[in-house]
């Protein structure tokens, strides 16, 4: 079974994930503002933006942002999380990509966090590339939120057992990456450069965003961070969630009795192709 895009992808984990996702640092918009020139004028583009964790990031540092994701429940989400922050000059648009530009105007910027490879990219990014403006940017953002980098040295909590929890995931869904109704036995799709290039866009800029900090986490933090990822979505678990659940917190009680965690962040990528 191959993996066509559908609307099951994150059923059921826009709740796990602001919970469950390491949040973006602040480091990560100030290199974007400094590389950019941002300077709150222009318009924003979040294309997969899920509950809005980079979006709302990134809003200040423009006169007006769009986000916009597939999955009505992430952008349920992206709105309350707005709410709380107070933050008002986001507007989130339920759609495909696939769909734009879907009369949503020019940005000086688009951004794609950890979405592209769900996208039809290469008629994603011929439309994207006529919706920026001239000098415009879209930016790639490379990381990996659901857990931190490889080894405990120095955490004052033990590290999430990430390398047991994917050996449960795979005793009860198959060793075979599942993604919505279908899977992905080789992971996502490679070669986004590749799709970039044969849309116009010139060689990129890369830029590295260092992230030292320790995140410590509750077991329900890091039963969340489980439940956030498309290939172990809580739908996929069917009449065996509750099941789930249960082994997967007595693998954490028995690495962490205390039900304490600590991750430490992964280094970030910002890949900038500019017009």
């Amino acid at each position: 079974m191959t993996w066509e895009w559908d609307e099951t992808l994150y059923a059921g984990s826009a709740a796990y994930y602001a919970q469950g996702r390491m949040r973006y640092p602040p480091e990560l918009a100030n290199a974007l503002r400094d590389e950019l020139s941002l300077d709150g004028s222009a318009r924003l583009l979040d294309v997969g933006c899920g509950p809005g964790s980079l979006t709302l990031l990134l809003a200040p540092l423009f006169a007006e942002a769009v986000g916009v994701d597939a999955d009505r429940d992430m952008i349920a989400e992206a709105e309350r999380e707005a709410g709380r922050l107070g933050i008002v000059n986001v507007t989130w648009v339920r759609l495909r990509a696939e769909e734009l530009p879907a009369g949503l105007g020019t940005f000086r910027v688009a951004t794609f966090a950890q979405s592209f490879h769900w996208m039809e990219r290469e008629r994603v990014a011929a439309a994207v590339r006529e919706m920026l403006e001239p000098g415009g940017a879209w930016v790639h953002v490379n990381a990996t939120t659901h857990e931190g980098v490889v080894g405990a040295e120095g955490l004052p909590a033990p590290k999430p057992p990430r390398d047991g929890i994917r050996e449960l995931v795979h005793a009860y869904l198959g060793d075979a990456r599942r993604a919505g109704a279908g899977s992905l036995p080789d992971g996502p799709p490679s070669g986004e450069e590749d799709v970039m290039l044969a849309a116009g866009f010139p060689s990129p800029r890369r830029l590295k965003v260092a992230c030292s900090g320790i995140v410590e986490r509750s077991e329900d933090d890091v039963v969340a961070s489980v439940f956030s990822l498309s290939s172990a979505a809580p739908h996929l678990f069917g009449g065996r969630l509750a099941e789930f659940e249960t082994d997967l917190r007595e693998l954490l009680r028995a690495t962490s009795p205390s039900g304490r965690f600590a991750e430490r962040h992964r280094d970030i990528e910002l890949v900038v192709w500019r017009l």
